[in-house]
């Protein structure tokens, strides 16, 4: 200090929230989302064999190709390397039967990068999950396709737990739908992967446990209420695949703790609904859309107040 006059070599940045920094990155959180699907993929291709492997190789190249054509068209800096379109790819394709023709998989990941995320601006502006953005295109577009299923025993055509519920008769055990020893999407036979994934990404703290606990918990409830098995709707369909690996979205999800609960409360609502008195027996998906929708007025509504805050009244 010198007369009045301080010297400082301190550097001042004024800035809006969040002011909390990490060390993770877009990269590594993607890739460990992609190391969390290593269970789920080494069981689709136990079952599946070949199936399995060139289905996901289909999505996750129309996703990656896709996001670098427009990525070049729009001028932008080119993020292929970053692992947002390779989960993508490997969730559509867990979403699909492992039958579908290669070409309804490549619309299928052309539909989730464009539809589902560039339109919107690309990574973190999209307000849908773009896997089930691209699983609910093909699904209104080739139905018959997407409900096709074959038995991983002997290849035969099949029908998977939620529709033997919807036929009054279910033939599968519990232990055949947790290990995966079913008819189904590729990421939604075995429930054990799905869970060693999860487990994972909670571990990471890469997931809020929120939604899950209220997705799967909500379920729980109400099938307890209309007098159906808690554990068969844990167990069939994609509710594993969606409660930890698509409700859980960082960009489409709340990120108040009260809005995470609604999230997980209301997709778990909508999902019985539709398997209790819909036309289809799954909507795992359309419950997670239909939320997604939801998540700026669930942020909105679920707002902490500042601290100080005067609440005034008109």
């Amino acid at each position: 200090m010198q007369g009045n006059t301080v010297t400082t070599d301190t550097e001042l940045i004024i800035s809006p929230a969040p002011h909390v920094s990490d060390q993770e990155s877009v990269s590594s959180i993607m890739y460990g989302v992609v190391i969390a699907l290593l269970p789920a993929l080494i069981a689709s291709l136990y079952f599946f064999r070949f199936q399995a492997l060139w289905l996901v190789m289909v999505t996750v190249g129309a996703c990656i190709l896709t996001e670098w054509v427009f990525q070049k068209l729009r001028g932008k800096p080119i993020t292929i390397y970053d692992g947002s379109a390779v989960v993508t790819g490997m969730l559509l394709a867990f979403n699909l039967p492992p039958t579908i023709p290669w070409w309804m998989a490549v619309v299928g990941g052309v539909v989730a990068m464009t539809l589902g995320k560039h339109v919107f601006g690309g990574l973190g502006y999209n307000p849908f999950n773009p896997a089930l953005v691209g699983r609910a295109f093909l699904l209104a577009a080739f139905p018959a396709a997407m409900i096709t299923w074959t038995s991983p025993i002997d290849g035969m055509a099949t029908v998977t737990p939620l529709v033997q519920m919807q036929m009054g008769r279910i033939t599968s055990s519990y232990w055949d739908m947790f290990i995966g020893n079913i008819g189904g999407c590729l990421g939604e036979t075995s429930a054990l992967a799905i869970l060693i994934g999860g487990l994972y990404l909670l571990y990471k703290r890469y997931i809020d446990w929120r939604i899950p606990v209220s997705y799967l918990g909500t379920v729980g409830i109400i099938a307890l209420a209309f007098g159906q098995d808690p554990i068969f709707h844990w167990l069939a369909g994609g509710l594993m695949l969606g409660a930890f690996f698509m409700a859980t979205d960082m960009v489409t999800t709340p990120i108040t703790r009260k809005g995470k609960w609604l999230f997980g409360v209301g997709a778990g609502i909508i999902l019985m609904v539709i398997r209790l008195w819909g036309g289809y027996p799954e909507g795992v998906s359309y419950s997670i859309l239909l939320m997604n929708g939801f998540t700026p007025l669930l942020d909105r509504m679920t707002r902490p107040r500042p601290y100080g805050e005067v609440k005034t009244h008109a």
